[in-house]
């Protein structure tokens, strides 16, 4: 088979970041923390659902946050939770700002310098690798299936980094805001992103 022949097992992966939090809303960092959705978060996740309606997903997988969890829900997609969409781990700076960090570290950059106590970049992209092969092994390879990914905004800034097979730091460059839609897929044989940050 020649390269421009390749099929690939899996079409479009649709990536869902939940509504907006609180802590989302005011700039805190939001890890492991189970923050639920605002009422403009859970509005945004019904509008999602309209966004995703007619199209159909061999797999669904989502944060077992409930942020995340209830996005899918409310978007009305049947989803299975996979820890390792869990957002990054901030350690010592979970629930803080990034400029209440840097009153202490001024040139503190979270791709670079990660978190104590927590994770670093690398940590969250072998995560996102895990999930990137749990997408192309459990799909069929007919070259005709979707997955959807409901998760968290850093994690799915180093998936799509990871998708594109760059650094996960290149992940500072892919603005993500909450209750958007973005798409990973292929042109020929490289994977691309189709689109990004897309408000329903």
């Amino acid at each position: 088979m020649t390269r421009g022949a390749i099929l690939h097992s899996v079409t479009e992966v649709v990536l869902i970041r939940h509504g907006e939090t609180e802590w989302s809303r005011t700039g805190q960092h939001t890890g492991h923390t189970d923050i639920p959705l605002e009422d403009a978060g859970r509005a945004a996740a019904g509008a999602l659902g309209e966004a995703l309606s007619g199209r159909t997903f061999q797999l669904v997988l989502t944060s077992p946050l409930s942020r995340a969890a209830d996005t899918a829900r409310l978007a009305g997609l049947d989803a299975v939770a996979e820890p390792d969409l869990l957002e990054w781990d901030y350690g010592e700076y979970e629930g803080v700002t990034t400029a209440q960090v840097r009153e202490t570290r001024p040139d503190w950059l979270l791709w670079r310098d990660g978190c104590p106590g927590g994770e670093d970049a690398a940590a969250v992209a072998r995560r996102a690798d895990r999930v990137i092969e749990r997408v192309l092994g459990e799909t069929e390879s007919d070259g005709d299936d979707d997955v959807a990914l409901v998760a968290h905004g850093h994690l799915l800034r180093s998936l799509a980094a990871r998708w594109c097979e760059l650094g996960p730091e290149a992940g500072i460059r892919l603005r993500l805001d909450t209750g958007t839609l973005s798409v990973l897929g292929w042109e020929h044989e490289v994977r691309v992103i189709r689109r990004w940050n897309q408000h329903p």
